[in-house]
């Protein structure tokens, strides 16, 4: 331990050499030309979100940018010449302003919009489903009548580009080991936990998905697939302002869910806060059909889950004076289930269709969580385009879960018993997180040079105590109980350099991350993986160019290389028993896999997007199915293949008529795995699938949408060659006045999302198939209270990133 202390010590000493060079290294280069103002109203009210472009003498757009919170537009790297700067507003009129750059910075101050005449104007406005950025994807939620009663992982299935398989695990463009953010921060939790969290925040508390499928060097290397960011909902202007809404779905059974939003600020102030939690039992079905040994097992569980969660967001902004800011951030996250389980696994020979026997397992299982994660923040920016940001983070994870698990062999007849075990497991985890961050921002020469340093340090603790029933008493197993206990500390430094040039917007970026990890591994029994130490430097080069063709024709090219680190828990090696026949256990010696991104796009009017990418994937590892004996299997994790993917995307509005607009996301890829394990059966397959929705605005404030999604047959996970999926849903919205909305949805009216696959690894067979009670019938209402010009809560992001990401 005194050892890691002192690598930690000594590599942050070198970042932060490394970032106060970058710091106060730069002050000796020239300015670039900036162009710059200041939006307002007639009342001298800042403008936010309003467009402004700027176009060259030939009327080509330059440049375009929204205002910022204070109404501010900035366009740096503005080269000399004649242009027309055009800035409009929602209810104002548009002005058009001829600008002469001459080299040197020009402020505009002040412009003033005028209010157009309302009773004699009808102003009506729909923000686009999707806005496509140079540097990420936006997919808006609000007003989108599919959402209706949606959580964030059936949410994450409509976003373009974006599949979530039958296993609840998120992909983008064919690519696993996404990371997902909410309000630019990492969520800290991963596998089923980060499902369940997912599965309980309301898509209504959210404002948008970002989809950033190559990050730059500032973001943390993490990722195969990218980073998925949820923006929450927020409220603008001065004042207090919130939203309030409760839902009912009915499925096989009745659960309901809540949210509430909060937003109050003054000149200097900002408080913020967000409640939602998810209430009530769901079910759930997988049935495996396995071969193994010359045996079959065909294993049938039914689940019924009963889930209380509750999720808290709140914080504080307060702006010191026009350039420093101070925050605090806490998030919560704390669930509480009991889940009952039903299996049944008839056992026989291959080839004979007799039973032998009959294995019930009615297992049992409580599990309590905490998530909490805390941010410091601080915030500097002055006028000259130079900006410091500093991030001090903490975050602790703790789960509790005791699970009972009695397995009764019967005869065929079910009903003679040939033979019981009866076991219980009680295995809690701890995690603790603390991470330091600091990013430089200045214009340097032509461009924009930022850099910055980040320190990690990850302390994981878990037991796995064993109990077997011996005289009618549980009694502690200690030769199959353990205890694990995982130290990660990851040290990084980045520098970022982005610049524009005529239609021309470049950036690059090269980002070194050093990683020292120990797991010790104490049990009574010897193992071969008691002590498992990793020491090694990445460095991950990223880059893009942007050409504005025109107006209507804007293309991308950009490039990131990427890394997924293990989870935590897939580290572990213990044995997680599922039944008396099938459990999993962690792989200590599983090594991170590796991500070249390559992406071409092309934009259309801002609104039409194609694209085509082609990933390598080294070390790809996967969930495989291992035999131990003839009748035991165990679900491990190991790196069996090298991945190729090439994929394409389409997205488009489709505006019909003034009553009628539809929205359509499709995409095709295609992904070859090649085996570097023996074991691994090499595979690949062309995957396509599509999200469409038409809207219809009916009378009295009624609005129709029909929507549904579709995913070919495919491959999950390396290992699984799954078939078709997809489902159909209706939804309507009324608006009950100005401050209430009910909405209604029929979800999955076809039942075509339960999963079906096969896969076959290490002489184990498998055809398999599960599902949920998809379909459902979901009610909404909600209520808007306050002002209702609140200005937004600031967003910024933790320094909690992949190390969170991956508990």
């Amino acid at each position: 331990m005194k050892h890691i202390m002192e690598l930690r010590s000594t590599h942050l000493l070198r970042l932060l050499l490394i970032f106060a060079l970058g710091l106060f290294g730069t002050n000796g280069f020239t300015q670039t030309a900036t162009l710059k103002g200041l939006l307002t109203n007639d009342a001298g009210e800042a403008l936010a979100a309003a467009p402004a472009l700027l176009y060259a003498a030939d009327s080509t757009l330059a440049s375009a940018q929204l205002t910022d919170a204070e109404g501010q537009f900035v366009f740096r790297g503005v080269e000399a010449g004649t242009y027309r700067l055009d800035v409009s507003g929602v209810g104002y009129a548009k002005r058009s302003l001829p600008i002469e750059m001459i080299g040197s910075d020009l402020d505009m101050g002040k412009i003033a919009l005028e209010a157009l005449e309302l009773d004699a104007v009808e102003i009506t406005t729909e923000r686009p489903l999707i806005r496509v950025e140079p540097d990420k994807t936006v997919f808006y939620v609000a007003g989108n009548l599919s959402t209706t009663g949606d959580q964030a992982l059936e949410l994450l299935r409509k976003a373009p580009g974006v599949t979530v398989d039958q296993n609840d695990d998120v992909m983008v463009e064919g690519k696993t080991g996404v990371q997902i953010y909410v309000d630019g921060r990492p969520l800290a939790l991963q596998g089923e936990d980060r499902a369940n969290y997912l599965k309980s925040l309301p898509a209504d508390a959210i404002e948008s998905v970002e989809i950033i499928t190559q990050p730059s060097s500032r973001f943390d290397a993490a990722g195969n697939g990218g980073i998925i960011n949820l923006v929450m909902a927020r409220e603008k202007g001065m004042g207090t302002n919130g939203t309030a809404s409760a839902g009912l779905i009915y499925g096989q059974r009745l659960r309901g869910n809540g949210s509430l939003a909060l937003n109050h600020r003054r000149k200097k102030l900002n408080l913020f806060g967000n409640y939602s939690n998810r209430m009530g039992p769901s079910t759930n079905f997988i049935y495996l059909y396995r071969i193994q040994s010359g045996l079959v097992f065909d294993e049938r569980t039914d689940s019924e889950t009963d889930t209380r969660s509750h999720n808290v967001r709140t914080g504080a902004d307060y702006q010191l004076n026009d350039r420093h800011t101070f925050g605090v951030l806490v998030n919560a996250d704390l669930r509480d289930s009991d889940s009952e389980a039903e299996s049944l696994t008839p056992i026989s020979t291959l080839g004979n269709s007799t039973i032998d026997s009959i294995l019930s397992a009615p297992n049992r299982s409580a599990t309590q969580s905490i998530n909490l994660a805390t941010n410091l923040n601080y915030h500097f920016e002055d006028t000259l385009g130079t900006s410091v940001n500093v991030d001090l983070d903490y975050g602790h994870y703790n789960r509790d879960r005791d699970n009972f698990q009695p397995n009764y062999y019967f005869a065929p007849d079910g009903t003679t018993l040939l033979a019981q075990r009866i076991t219980s497991q009680i295995t809690p985890t701890t995690i603790s997180i603390y991470t330091a961050r600091a990013d430089f921002e200045k214009k340097w020469g032509p461009g924009v040079f930022s850099t910055g340093v980040k320190f990690s340090a990850v302390d994981t603790d878990n037991a796995f105590e064993f109990y077997q029933e011996e005289g009618g008493e549980m009694n502690f197993d200690s030769s199959r109980s353990n205890q694990f206990r995982y130290l990660e500390n990851v040290n990084a430094a980045y520098v970022n350099y982005k610049w524009s040039t005529g239609k021309w917007n470049m950036q690059g970026g090269l980002r070194a991350e050093h990683t020292h990890s120990i797991g010790e591994l104490e049990a009574q029994t010897p193992q071969d993986n008691e002590r498992v130490e990793r020491n090694y430097l990445n460095l991950f080069p990223s880059g893009g160019v942007t050409y504005n063709l025109n107006w209507k024709n804007s293309f991308a090219l950009l490039y990131s290389r990427r890394i997924q680190r293990p989870n935590y828990a897939s580290l572990n090696p213990f044995e997680f028993q599922l039944n008396e026949l099938s459990f999993s256990r962690g792989n200590p010696f599983l090594q991170p896999q590796y991500t070249d991104n390559v992406k071409l796009s092309h934009t259309y009017k801002y609104a039409v997007t194609t694209s085509i990418s082609y990933s390598f994937v080294s070390d790809f590892f996967a969930k495989v199915t291992e035999a131990e004996g003839e009748r035991r299997n165990f679900l491990n994790t190991r790196n069996v293949a090298n991945q190729e993917t090439y994929s394409f995307n389409l997205s488009a509005p489709i505006p019909i008529n003034d009553w009628w607009s539809g929205y359509l996301s499709g995409w095709v890829y295609y992904s070859d795995f090649t085996a570097t394990n023996s074991a691994f059966v090499s595979i690949d397959r062309t995957t396509y699938g599509l999200y469409a929705q038409s809207t219809f605005k009916l009378p009295k404030d009624l609005s129709l949408e029909v929507s549904g999604w579709y995913n070919s047959p495919s491959i999950w996970g390396g290992t699984y060659r799954t078939r078709s999926m997809g489902a159909l849903n209706v939804s309507a919205r009324k608006d009950l006045g100005p401050n209430w909305t009910l909405k209604m949805s029929l979800n999955d009216l076809l039942y075509t999302n339960p999963w079906r696959g096969i896969t076959e690894y290490g002489g184990v067979f498998i055809d398999g198939t599960g599902g949920g009670d998809s379909r459902q019938v979901r009610l909404s209402l909600s209520y808007r209270f306050g002002h209702e010009d609140i200005k937004s809560a600031r967003k910024r992001d933790m320094g909690l990133d992949d190390e969170a990401g991956r508990l």
